[in-house]
């Protein structure tokens, strides 16, 4: 998982290179965040559960894009949808996490949960506190990622045509 430049090495400023491992970092927490989240869920044996099953539908898709995220910052088709798969992800793990501290026990109603009720609630308040954690995450890497594709337009010199559109 790397991320894919067009520029030779020796023209990366220190600046691109700080932000590139960074990003790689973020998706890295986001990834092990995302997978606990999946063990956690399936942990409260939700598998009967529609709901259950669109909770680890969510971590799944956010698995897949901290892995496309490392190589689709580079390339031009793929960073626009990156990016929106990204900040989909981002608006559904919140709205996830308010409800699992808003509403612990009506949430663990429609999980059809077959585990006791006060552990279920630990385990679910552990998966919304790394709900929180994604969120956050998610969109850092958004910023991040905002940012290695400016600089890559910016050292890119004249082969990027507009940084407005995204498209270099």
């Amino acid at each position: 998982m790397g991320l894919s430049m067009n520029n030779p090495p020796s023209t990366i400023t220190p600046r691109h290179y700080n932000i590139h491992k960074l990003f790689l970092f973020c998706n890295y927490v986001l990834l092990g965040a995302a997978s606990s989240c999946i063990f956690l869920t399936l942990s409260l044996r939700l598998v009967p559960s529609v709901c259950g099953f669109f909770l680890i539908l969510l971590h799944v898709f956010t698995i897949a894009g901290a892995v496309s995220g490392c190589a689709a910052v580079g390339a031009n088709r793929w960073y626009s949808a990156h990016m929106v798969a990204t900040v989909l992800t981002a608006i559904f793990q919140g709205s996830v996490s308010v409800l699992v501290f808003t509403r612990t026990s009506d949430f663990l109603g429609e999980l059809q949960s077959y585990v006791r009720e006060e552990d279920a609630s630990v385990i679910l308040k552990l998966s919304g506190g790394l709900a929180i954690l994604i969120f956050c995450l998610e969109w850092v890497v958004l910023t991040l990622a905002f940012f290695l594709k400016y600089y890559a337009c910016v050292e890119g010199g004249n082969t990027c045509r507009t940084v407005v559109l995204g498209k270099c």
